[in-house]
């Protein structure tokens, strides 16, 4: 079954300085009808202007994945060392016992997020953080792992962290990314009881018959495969859940 989000049914959450866009509730959004899908708790997006910061906290438990469609930031949580993430690069903190400060400062231009919070199948571990500057895309098209809780998704056999290495989740879920040309297509498969999310970022995509525009969303159940045609040069995320 395919359910879709529409960009303009998003809901508005306030912080103290910005307005996020969310897929599910979130702080002073409340929505009964969209609290999470699976084990995907939130789906945010949000622009900073130059030099504003985006802070949370305390949080435990989840799994925060932070990736950049334009501009940088710099990420600032309490036992960690600052990192920057620029455009088309991923930031991982995963919260677990508890992280009491969370924070994104955006750079001189400014950025645009879009956040994954996965709830956490691990707990009682320490807080880790992780980030990838970018990741080589795929020649045919197709969706590559950019953060993952299963090992058999890590390519590096040594444990040495290339850029093309998927972040480690302890969520067991995944979050892939395709940038499909015009007129191709890009498949996936899952596993039974298992919950997708398909967002698109740019450009135009069909999926069973549904026609999704940019900031559209799918949310996808009871299905194992899907295949996505661009119907002009798209960009899209792809979350890979547990359903319960």
């Amino acid at each position: 079954m395919i359910t879709i989000r529409r960009a303009d049914t998003l809901g508005n959450a306030h912080s103290d300085t910005l307005i996020l866009r969310c897929h599910f509730a979130f702080s002073d959004y409340q929505d009964p009808a969209h609290t999470h899908d699976g084990r995907l708790r939130v789906l945010n997006l949000g622009t900073l202007k130059p030099a504003q910061v985006y802070h949370l906290g305390p949080e435990a438990n989840v799994d925060i994945l932070t990736w950049l469609p334009a501009g940088d930031i710099v990420s600032n949580a309490d036992g960690f060392e600052q990192e920057k993430v620029g455009q088309g690069g991923l930031h991982l903190l995963s919260t677990g016992t508890g992280c009491k400060r969370l924070e994104w400062s955006a750079g001189p231009e400014g950025a645009t997020f879009i956040q994954f919070w996965f709830m956490a199948d691990v707990e009682g571990v320490p807080p880790a953080q992780e980030v990838r500057a970018s990741f080589p895309q795929l020649e045919d098209g197709g969706f590559r792992i950019l953060a993952s809780g299963f090992p058999e998704d890590d390519p590096e056999e040594e444990g040495q962290i290339t850029d093309g290495a998927p972040v480690t989740l302890t969520a067991r879920a995944r979050l892939l990314h395709a940038i499909i040309p015009a007129a191709e297509g890009a498949a996936y498969s899952t596993t039974l009881g298992r919950d997708l999310y398909l967002l698109v970022v740019s450009g135009i995509v069909t999926i069973d018959g549904y026609v999704l525009h940019c900031g559209d969303a799918a949310a996808i159940t009871d299905q194992q495969d899907i295949v996505v045609i661009a119907q002009e040069k798209a960009e899209l995320l792809l979350v890979d859940v547990a359903a319960r």
